[in-house]
């Protein structure tokens, strides 16, 4: 039986900021030449134009700002606790209007359809959390059952597409409501050290919905496909390269400058292992939708599997426009290729997070 990703919504908040403009936010508030320099490098060659967060701390004169700086102009780095709280806040409005824009984009889907609601985050905790807000405010049934993928990190959409099929495939009268929603800017960190700044140069804020059933969408139909397979696979001896902790001012990232080369070493026998499950080869995939956790990450897979650059282009492109959202991106970048010139033929999503785990899912184009 087929289960199909009816619809994708992508959603950022309303502050945006140039890369060239963090950049310089950036080196203000670092003491040593060496690092302002290095700064400087990171940003420029990171491949992203803009980034959003919920945070308007970074403008002139912005209100209730969460980092805060003293009287010699010091930046104070918040609590754990004050940015979990914020969040709170935040999480919560923006998965309600994600979620709220996906069914709208799917009008065959009613609220009152929806039986489960799928919610992955790395970036703050809260109870109830958004899946209770989205179910409230939205009006599903009381009965809607819900899960929270939490702290998987940056392929955690993929394992909750995973569970959503399976619920499709259990029952056939399911439909499921998958959120991912990230605030990465929440967690900034000032220190020098080359993790801190690899990380404050990559990540952002975003959210992302899907919904998944067994109902064949409408002939004529655009931006539907079936969810085919899945696969998962750690890359031995890695587990140290990139981290995800929670620690007394806000989460810790380990984000090792290897890390590209750590998956552009793995990536081709893993695929072709994944893809072999399936009796496939990298031949037979059309396209493909990559995390793109990184400028440098996206060039190691184009190049281990000789991928031509515009079957690139959409994950180069949310990596532009948008950052490193973690869980959320790699839905940007499908939701990119299901709205590009329809193609038929299997995409192959890829995405990567502590472990290092890789997750992927195969995918293939409804034909309207």
């Amino acid at each position: 039986m087929p289960v199909y990703l009816r619809h994708v919504e992508t959603l950022v908040p309303e502050h945006g900021y140039t890369q060239e403009f963090a950049s310089e936010r950036m080196k203000f508030w670092l003491a040593e030449e060496k690092q302002r320099r290095l700064a400087s490098r990171i940003y420029k060659y990171s491949g992203i134009d803009t980034r959003y967060s919920v945070l308007g701390d970074f403008l002139t004169g912005a209100a209730d700002p969460l980092f805060k700086v003293d009287a010699e102009g010091k930046l104070i780095e918040p609590s754990t606790r004050e940015r979990n709280e914020r969040f709170a806040r935040d999480a919560r409005k923006l998965s309600v209007e994600v979620a709220r824009r996906a069914l709208a984009g799917c009008p065959e889907v009613s609220p009152a359809d929806v039986t489960h609601v799928i919610t992955t985050t790395c970036t703050g905790f809260f109870s109830p959390g958004p899946d209770f807000h989205i179910m409230r405010e939205l009006g599903l049934s009381g009965a809607t059952q819900r899960y929270a993928l939490g702290f998987m990190g940056c392929f955690a959409a993929l394992p909750a597409l995973r569970m959503a099929w399976q619920f499709c495939q259990a029952n056939p009268l399911a439909v499921v409501l998958v959120v991912s929603i990230e605030l990465c800017s929440l967690h900034l960190h000032f220190a020098e050290d080359t993790d801190s700044l690899l990380a404050n140069a990559l990540f952002a804020d975003g959210a992302a919905a899907a919904i998944v059933s067994s109902r064949q969408p409408p002939l004529g139909g655009a931006g539907s496909c079936i969810l085919e397979s899945f696969g998962s696979a750690l890359i031995p001896s890695a587990e140290r390269e990139m981290a995800w902790r929670i620690g007394d001012k806000g989460f810790e990232i380990t984000l090792s400058s290897y890390v590209p080369d750590i998956i552009g070493a793995n990536i081709r026998p893993l695929l072709e292992s994944t893809l072999a499950a399936d009796g496939l080869a990298l031949a037979d995939v059309a396209r493909w939708a990559v995390h793109p956790g990184g400028k440098a990450i996206l060039d190691k897979v184009q190049s281990e599997l000789g991928l031509s650059p515009d079957l690139m282009l959409a994950s180069r492109e949310v990596l532009r426009k948008y950052g490193n959202m973690s869980s959320a991106t790699i839905l940007f970048v499908i939701k990119e290729l299901l709205a590009s010139e329809p193609a038929a033929g299997r995409i192959c999503a890829i995405a990567f997070g502590p472990g290092l785990t890789v997750e992927t899912a195969l995918l293939s184009v409804v034909e309207s």
